[in-house]
C-alpha cells in the first residue's frame, strides 16, 4: 500500500483504501452531498436504494459503532453491500471505475487523478469492483437455473392465479442465501427473474426465494432479494417482436397479472415503487403504459417516471388496480374482469388524448 501524502489535512494521490477511509470520515457529508434525498436516523443515513431516492431500505453506517465501520451501507432490500466507493459507482449507473474514484476526489477537494491510458485495473484493487462481481454472479446463477415448466416456481406463479411466463423466468432448487447479515449462508429453492438494459444484457437476478413445503415465499426475512444492478433496468417480458408500446410496474408478481390479462402486450417489472420511477425506458416507444400500485408511493413512482419519459416524446398512460395491487384484482376477480377494466383504461386514456 502506498503511503499517502497530505496537504492542509487532504490526501492527494493515495490508493483505493485510503480514498475509502478518508471517505467514511465525511460520510455524513457524502451523503448529504450525493444522496439529498435521504433522511439522518440515529447512526445511519437512509435512502431506498443506490438510486437516491427517499426510503429506508439501505442504510448507510455514518460513524464506528459496534462493530460497524463509517461508510459502510447494507441494501436490505437487494442483500448488496459495499463501502462509499461501491455505492457511488452503483449510484452512478455502475459507469467506468475511474469517473467513479474522481468524482470521490473531487468531493474530497482533490484534482482528479489521469490513469495511464484511461484504463483502471478494478478487479484487482478496487472495493467497487464488488459491483461487477456480483453481475457476474448473477450471470452465472441464471445461466445454471432451468425453466420454471413443472417446478415450484411454476406452481408458486399459478397458485397467484398468474399464466404468463416467458425466458426472462428460470428455477434453481438450491439458491444460496445469507438470512441475517452476520449468519451462515443456507440453500432454499428460488425463482429466478432476468434483469436486463434496453441492449437486452443481463446485469443482474432478481430471486423469489420459495418454501416447498407451502408452494408459497419462504418465510425467512426479505426472501425476494436481487444480486446485481437493478437501478434503471428491469425483468422484460415478449409477445414476439418488440413492440413500440410498453407496460411497466412494480413488483413481479402484479406486472406478470397484467400480463396474464393482456397476453398481447411486452412487460417490463421494475421489482419496487423506486426503481419504477428510475425505470430507462427504450427510446422507441410510441407510449408506455405504467402499471403502479394502488397507494401512494406508487403514484409517485408514476409521476417521476412520467415526468422523464414525456419529455422524450414518450406518452404515458397510468393503469390502476381496484385493490392494492394487480394481483389481488386478478385473484379476487378472474381475468376476464381484469382484462376488461385494464382495456376500459387504456380507451380512456387515449380518448383524452386524442381530444387534448
Amino acid at each position: 500500500m502506498r503511503s499517502a501524502s497530505h496537504s492542509n489535512g487532504i490526501a492527494s494521490h493515495k490508493d483505493i483504501g485510503d480514498l475509502s477511509l478518508d471517505l467514511a470520515a465525511r460520510a455524513e457529508s457524502f451523503c448529504r452531498h450525493f444522496f439529498p434525498d435521504g433522511r439522518k436516523c440515529g447512526n445511519y443515513w437512509q435512502i431506498a436504494d443506490t438510486s437516491g431516492a427517499q426510503g429506508q431500505s439501505l442504510a448507510i453506517c455514518l460513524k464506528d459503532h459496534g462493530g460497524r465501520k463509517a461508510g459502510n451501507w447494507t441494501d436490505y432490500e437487494s442483500g448488496e453491500f459495499g463501502d462509499l466507493i461501491d455505492l457511488l459507482h452503483a449510484h452512478k449507473g455502475n459507469a467506468r471505475l475511474g469517473q467513479t474514484l474522481n468524482h470521490c476526489r473531487s468531493f474530497l477537494g482533490e484534482t482528479p487523478v489521469d490513469y495511464p491510458g484511461g484504463q483502471f485495473d478494478a478487479a484487482r484493487i478496487s472495493p467497487a469492483a464488488e459491483l461487477n462481481k456480483r453481475i457476474a454472479r448473477a450471470r452465472n446463477l441464471f445461466g445454471i437455473g432451468r425453466p420454471v415448466f413443472r417446478t415450484p416456481a411454476s406452481a408458486y406463479l399459478q397458485g397467484r392465479d398468474i399464466g404468463r411466463f416467458g425466458p426472462a423466468l428460470r428455477f434453481h432448487p438450491t439458491v444460496y442465501v445469507r438470512l441475517h447479515e452476520d449468519g451462515e449462508v443456507e440453500k432454499h429453492p428460488a425463482l429466478l427473474a432476468k434483469i436486463t438494459g434496453n441492449d437486452g444484457v443481463l446485469n443482474g437476478v432478481a430471486r423469489t426465494f420459495l418454501d416447498p413445503r407451502t408452494g408459497g415465499l419462504a418465510s425467512f426475512d426479505n426472501p425476494k432479494r436481487v444480486i446485481g444492478q437493478l437501478f434503471g433496468n428491469a425483468i422484460r417480458f415478449g409477445a414476439g417482436p418488440p413492440s413500440d408500446e410498453l407496460i411497466a410496474g412494480e413488483g413481479l408478481e402484479n406486472v406478470l397479472s397484467v400480463g396474464t390479462a393482456l397476453p398481447q402486450h411486452d412487460l417490463a417489472s421494475c421489482l419496487t415503487a423506486n426503481h419504477l420511477a428510475g425505470f430507462d425506458p427504450p427510446p422507441t416507444l410510441r407510449r408506455l403504459w405504467i402499471a403502479r400500485d394502488n397507494d401512494e408511493a406508487g403514484e409517485r413512482a408514476a409521476q417521476r417516471l412520467r415526468a422523464r419519459a414525456e419529455p422524450l416524446g414518450i406518452p404515458c398512460g397510468d393503469l390502476v388496480p381496484e385493490t392494492e395491487d394487480f394481483n389481488r384484482d386478478l385473484q379476487r376477480d378472474g381475468v376476464h374482469r381484469l382484462r376488461a377494466r385494464l382495456q376500459e383504461q387504456m380507451r380512456e386514456t387515449e380518448s383524452e388524448a386524442s381530444v387534448s
